[in-house]
Formats: structure tokens, C-alpha cells, sequence
């Protein structure tokens, strides 16, 4: 009846069947509570060497439409539901979520109890699994889980390797976006606000940065861990006070690292559209988007010059940090996907200000 499982490094197993790619693989196994929003998941290069399971039990319905990628190459890990449908409902849909998989090398499993894994995963914590055949011995399946070494290249992995560029109509500021794994939605939300985006790579120097002669630096969203990639938090700490610089995600883990605070790796990490963060200097609640494992301490923050601006209501974590002085901000959620559905868009008018000061005062 099965013809895939899931093991899981404590030894749990969960059978199901296969749809997408039928490759085995090594990922971290995490859960996302999003209702919605499959195909964003999918494609979003944060979730490189991950095995995303859906807390939401039907997955597929809608398929999938060419306009609504987060990148143009998705490199999920894998994908875990409780029902797959293959046979989408939906005049937008150009291929099936299965097809999209297939073609990006990505195994998906379907028929897992969904409830109890994600259970699993919130009272142990994210953990290394192994997606493979239903007939694989538990044993040998283990030892791949043992031998197989924990990446820490996943940056460098999704990372654009030459600049490309973005152009808005009529724009009035040009900005320069660290592609540490960037959303094509944050460079949209650029766009809308006038702004040409030239897309660097992760190692761009910052003299590189400079001639190009950018009105701000835009750090984005990526996969892995923030001290993985050293030389983006030592471009934040040569262009800090140069330019006015807004960071989503790892990149608010790597500004608030380049300041001298620290990170920390969170138990089950945050993913899903429906976590509350309060403005500390407004007192107001967003409903935000979220996708990340690790989190800054926030009694690192003291003696930084970073200002802690946003906290996470359901276990007081920082969401956002600033230094006013030298227009430096950022906040772990992502304001671009629109889960309030407008909550948290001001971030980019943010720095849309901060821009327009640093040029009056230039």
C-alpha cells in the first residue's frame, strides 16, 4: 500500500506514498502552519535542505501558476502532507504542484498523519530525516542519517552568481539587494515603491557596492545559519553609516551579528502567516509571515547601538532591531508576503524614508 516513508534520526518512521521527485535525501524536517500559500513555500530559497511538513491537511488543490514563484529555480528539500490533489481547481493554474516538484528534484511524500509528526517536531524539536523508499531497512537508513554531514553551504547554493537588475517606472532611489537567497516579492515590493534593484551576489565586496552608487542596501531572506556566511555581516560593518541598509529575516540575523550581538538556534523554529509582533515604538499588533530556525538573543543586544523595535507575542523573541543613527534597520518576519494582508508593507516605506534623508543630507 505505501511506497515512501520518512525516518527520522530518533528512529520514528512514517509511511505514505510518493509524488514529485522519487529521490532519497537527507533534510532537516521542520512544520509550517501557513493555510495557504503553497507554492510560495515551495519556492522559497529559505527552506533549501529542508523538509517542510504542512500542518494544513489538503495541499495541491489550486496547482500552480507560473506569476507566483519566489524564485525562479525552487530548491525546497521535500514536502510532507497529510492529502495531495492532483487535479487542481483554479483558472490561474499552469502545472500541477507534483510537476513542479518533479522537475526541481524535490520528493514529496503524502498519506503521513500530518498532526503527529508535527506534534513530534514541536515536543523534540527539528531534527535530521531521511525520505526514501517504504522497503529500506530502519537500520541502514539510520546509519545514512549518521554519515551523511550537515551542510553549511546554503547560501553560496541559492545565491544569484552575477548582479541582474529589476527597473521600476519612474523610479527615484537605486538600491542594492544581497542576494542571500532573496524572494522575487521583496524585489517586487521594491519596484512598486520606485525603486531599481540591482541583485548582488552574497560575496559582492563593498567597494563593489559603492560604485554602483546605491541609495541603500537591502539585505535579504536565505537559508542556514547567519555565522555560516561571515563576509555579509563584514560588508554590513563596512557600509554601516554609508548608506541607509534595511535587512528581512537572515538578514536582520546578520546586521544584528555585525553589531555584536548574537544568534541562537530556536527549539522548532517559526514558520507560518499567523505569528503576532508588537511595534514596541507604536504598541500596535501585526499578524506577520515567518520562516526561520534561528533568532537573536536580545541580552546580546545591550551595548550594540541596535535598538530592539519589534517582539514576537507567542515566546517574546526579537523581531526587529534599529539603529536610528545610522539608518540601519531590520525584522525577522517577512512584510512582503502580505499575511495582515498589509500590516507590515510601512517597513518598505521605511526605507524608502531613510533614503530620501540620506539624500537631502548627502
Amino acid at each position: 500500500m505505501y511506497d515512501r516513508k520518512i525516518v527520522l534520526e530518533s528512529g520514528e518512521e512514517y509511511l505514505g506514498n510518493g509524488f514529485g521527485d522519487p529521490g532519497d535525501r537527507v533534510l532537516e524536517i521542520v512544520f509550517n502552519t501557513s493555510m495557504v500559500g503553497y507554492q510560495e513555500i515551495v519556492s522559497d530559497p529559505s527552506y533549501t535542505n529542508q523538509m517542510v511538513v504542512m500542518t494544513y491537511p489538503l495541499i495541491g488543490n489550486y496547482g500552480t501558476a507560473d506569476d507566483d514563484f519566489e524564485t525562479r529555480v525552487p530548491t525546497l528539500g521535500a514536502l510532507v502532507v497529510r492529502e495531495y490533489n492532483d487535479q487542481p481547481s483554479n483558472f490561474r493554474y499552469t502545472r500541477t504542484l507534483s510537476e513542479i516538484l518533479e522537475e526541481n528534484h524535490i520528493p514529496g511524500i503524502e498519506g503521513i498523519d500530518t498532526r503527529k509528526l508535527t506534534r513530534s517536531i514541536r515536543d523534540f524539536g527539528s531534527r535530521r530525516a531521511l525520505i526514501t523508499g517504504a522497503d529500506t531497512p530502519r537500520e541502514e537508513a539510520l546509519e545514512l542519517l549518521r554519515a551523511t554531514p550537515v551542510p553549511h553551504d546554503a547560501v553560496q547554493k541559492v545565491s544569484c552568481k552575477k548582479r541582474w537588475y529589476s527597473r521600476a517606472f519612474n523610479h527615484k532611489f537605486n538600491v542594492v539587494a544581497v542576494d542571500c537567497g532573496i524572494k522575487l516579492n521583496i524585489v517586487r515590493s521594491l519596484n512598486a515603491r520606485g525603486c531599481n534593484v540591482t541583485v548582488a551576489p552574497w560575496n559582492t565586496a563593498a567597494d563593489e557596492i559603492l560604485s554602483m552608487r546605491p541609495d541603500g542596501l537591502f539585505l535579504s531572506n536565505g537559508p542556514g545559519d547567519p555565522e555560516d556566511v561571515p563576509e555579509v555581516a563584514q560588508l554590513v560593518r563596512a557600509l554601516r553609516g554609508k548608506l541607509p541598509i534595511f535587512g528581512i529575516c537572515l538578514g536582520h540575523q546578520i546586521i544584528s551579528l555585525a553589531y555584536g550581538a548574537k544568534t541562537y538556534k530556536l527549539k522548532f523554529g517559526h514558520r507560518g502567516g499567523n505569528h503576532p509582533v508588537k511595534n514596541l515604538r507604536t504598541g500596535k499588533i501585526e499578524i506577520t509571515s515567518q520562516n526561520h530556525s534561528y533568532a537573536v538573543d536580545a541580552a546580546s543586544l545591550h551595548g550594540t547601538g541596535l535598538e530592539l523595535t519589534h517582539l514576537n507575542l507567542l515566546d517574546n523573541t526579537v523581531e526587529g532591531v534599529a539603529c536610528h543613527d545610522e539608518r540601519v534597520f531590520s525584522v525577522q518576519y517577512h512584510p512582503e508576503s502580505a499575511p495582515g494582508p498589509q500590516d507590515s508593507g510601512y517597513l518598505f516605506d521605511r526605507f524608502i524614508q531613510n533614503m530620501r534623508e540620506a539624500k537631502q543630507h548627502a
